[in-house]
């Protein structure tokens, strides 16, 4: 059991949130019981990930899409509502760290993203440094291959813009909603940039530059660095983990 002071404490000095501009506020979100034994790691704050982090016996959740965000008005009306009440009912506290949860350089979405995939970085590139880019395995010589390892390992095909079929040096990637990262990747050198979603300008770029592009899913890319970063803090204070998956096809 841990203090709900020492268990932000733990999570700020590992992610520094302070280092970041962000959408919203990283960190605490909720205020629950003062003391946590049991923490439930999952992508978005949900009212269904809620449910089921209750129903696990959680006293804490940690997410990478908390609830409030900038352009927000901030009532506590209708969905908003909904969350926030069974929240407070059942004592639970909410942290939510975004963008320095995409950037932590072994735990974060796009390092444990990247692992997975067999990719290693050399380089970061982008707005605040959040973009990947490094060389191409041997055995991920074009981007359809990549396309490939994919589909068998995110467990869903990605929208795949193939560009002029370069071989592949450089890979380049950024998890979530990172579409607009896509010139930068280019010009960071990538051969192939990947992201959760894509928008419809990149389909010309993708055909006038000749870089693949490869859309895998929001959540499929993102589903990684909530449940490393559990798991670091269960083991730092001795806590109980557990990762809660609400399925999500965007």
């Amino acid at each position: 059991m841990a203090s709900r002071a020492d268990v932000e404490s733990c999570l700020n000095e590992l992610l520094a949130p302070e280092g970041f501009k962000d959408y919203g506020p990283n960190g605490l979100q909720v205020e629950g019981r003062a003391e946590i034994r049991r923490v439930v790691s999952g992508v978005t704050a949900s009212r269904a990930f809620i449910d089921a982090a209750v129903e696990a016996g959680a006293d804490m959740v940690l997410v990478h899409h908390g609830l409030f965000w900038r352009g927000h008005d901030g009532r506590l009306t209708g969905w908003l509502k909904a969350r926030v009440e069974r929240l407070l009912a059942a004592q639970l506290n909410l942290f939510a760290y975004h963008l320095p949860l995409d950037a932590h350089p072994t735990l974060g979405n796009n390092a444990r993203l990247g692992a997975l995939l067999g990719l290693q970085a050399d380089a970061r590139f982008g707005e605040q440094a959040i973009g990947f880019i490094g060389p191409a395995p041997a055995d991920l010589s074009h981007a359809r291959a990549l396309a490939d390892r994919v589909a068998e390992r995110l467990g869903r095909p990605p929208l795949l813009l193939p560009g002029d079929g370069r071989p592949l040096r450089r890979v380049a990637w950024c998890s979530g909603g990172a579409q607009g990262y896509f010139e930068a990747a280019m010009a960071a050198g990538a051969d192939v940039f990947l992201t959760g979603e894509v928008s419809e300008p990149q389909a010309h770029l993708a055909a006038e530059t000749g870089v693949a592009f490869l859309a895998c899913g929001h959540h499929a890319t993102e589903r990684y660095g909530a449940p490393a970063v559990g798991e670091h803090l269960a083991a730092a204070l001795g806590l109980e983990h557990r990762f809660i998956d609400i399925d999500n096809p965007a």
